[in-house]
């Protein structure tokens, strides 16, 4: 296991570097960001010169990306073009959607793979085909249509919630955005957690359970579930950096100063430092849930070991 670690760990030395010149790439080739300095009206070449060189950017594009990488391994991931660090802009920003995000996990844990281990032992009943239509609705439904229905009926017409968050980001205020978030990830796991438990319900093992004699509660829980969260796990972890990257309509939508909120203002803006930094660290994110994806394999199955 620990070869193994090592080796992964390796592994994403090169895709990281890879993703963020990619991000630094593509980011940097959206416009000029030091036109929307200067308000409606374009700057003077002057005064477009001066912050040019202000930021690094009447440098080499390879040069940039170079400095920026050096400043990143220190801690630093530059200044915005307001003036505020970055840094700065992540300890506000990351707290609020790290909570959004669990609470989104969460839903989809519980409520997912639990309808989902319901209907797959009940296939083709009622309560099978009623999930089934649910979620397929779920999926079907924009998430900004899902978020200003519930926010229009629970907190505008009904006045069960606030209709906005407020900026301290409550873990109360962050439910229904929470559920919205997850809304068609709670659907997929709940599908894939139906399909998994349906199929591996006739697998031998499983027979060689029952004959034994034992609970079908120890069944169900120690053979038959262990076994069929593999490619639910795997959905799961990889949807993390999804949530937190992908909040950005639901920030919108319940006014929630965090990531999804920053990245929208930074692309709005052409604030590169910001966009890079914050991408950054979700490429970090999505590499670090992967390797515990992998890691979780040999916890569910046994039969799984890491040289």
């Amino acid at each position: 296991m620990g070869r193994y670690l090592i080796r992964r760990l390796l592994q994403m030395i090169p895709v990281f570097i890879g993703t963020t010149l990619l991000i630094f790439l593509m980011v940097n080739v959206m416009g000029d960001p030091v036109a929307g300095l200067c308000g409606d009206r374009s700057c003077d070449p002057e005064t477009a010169a001066q912050l040019k060189h202000e930021f690094g950017l009447d440098e080499p594009l390879w040069q940039q990306y170079l400095t920026y990488m050096g400043h990143l391994f220190t801690g630093d991931f530059g200044t915005a073009f307001n003036g505020q660090d970055v840094t700065e802009l992540m300890g506000e920003a990351f707290p609020v959607t790290i909570r959004l995000t669990l609470i989104a996990i969460l839903f989809e844990i519980v409520v997912g793979i639990t309808l989902g281990v319901v209907t797959g032992l009940r296939r083709g009943r009622p309560v099978d085909t009623g999930v089934l239509l649910l979620t397929l609705v779920v999926i079907s439904v924009p998430v900004f249509v899902t978020g200003l229905l519930l926010q229009l009926l629970l907190g505008v017409k009904w006045g069960w919630i606030s209709p906005a968050v407020s900026t301290e980001a409550n873990v109360d205020e962050l439910i229904l955005p929470g559920l919205v978030l997850a809304s068609t990830s709670l659907a997929y796991v709940t599908r894939l957690t139906r399909t998994s438990i349906a199929e591996n319900r006739r697998a031998d093992y499983v027979r060689t359970a029952v004959a034994k004699g034992l609970p079908r509660r120890r069944v169900t829980v120690r053979h038959l579930l262990r076994n069929s969260l593999i490619p639910v796990v795997t959905f799961i972890g990889t949807d993390i950096g999804f949530l937190m990257g992908g909040a950005i309509v639901t920030e919108r939508i319940f006014n929630i100063h965090g990531v999804g909120f920053q990245l929208y203002q930074g692309i709005l803006r052409q604030n590169t430092q910001t966009v890079v930094g914050f991408v950054t660290v979700l490429v970090l994110v999505f590499l670090a849930a992967n390797l515990l994806v992998d890691l979780l394999y040999a916890v569910l199955d046994p039969r799984i070991r890491y040289a």
